[in-house]
């Protein structure tokens, strides 16, 4: 049972975890908005949420935490630049979960996570 346990595993290991949200960051970074499954978007919501509230303050030491955490440069510097300065006055609630279909593979049911 997983009684008020902290995080979805996702069926993953902690590193391909730890990859796999990392990655979606940059994509949605990168694009504003992704279609993936509802538990990926849900676990995403919370990483890149904190990732935004370190990126608001825009200091080095912001700079060095999300860089540390995405490890890819022009992200980086997206969210810094372009992307937190527009959420300086929100306390938070960054990105929207939508679901959009049940995927005809395997039934997985879909969701967009975009930056609001």
């Amino acid at each position: 049972m997983r009684h008020r346990h902290g995080y979805r595993k996702l069926g993953r290991t902690s590193s391909h975890r730890k990859a796999l949200l990392k990655n979606l960051s940059i994509a949605l970074i990168k694009s504003g908005k992704i279609e993936t499954t509802v538990p990926k978007a849900k676990e995403l919501r919370s990483y890149f949420e904190k990732l935004v509230t370190k990126a608001r303050v825009g200091d080095f030491n912001a700079h060095r935490a999300v860089f540390a955490a995405l490890q890819d440069k022009e992200s980086t510097k997206k969210l810094l630049n372009e992307i937190a300065p527009e959420y300086k006055d929100r306390k938070g609630g960054y990105t929207r979960i939508t679901r959009t279909r049940i995927r005809r593979g395997d039934a997985a049911e879909m969701a967009f996570i975009e930056l609001v």
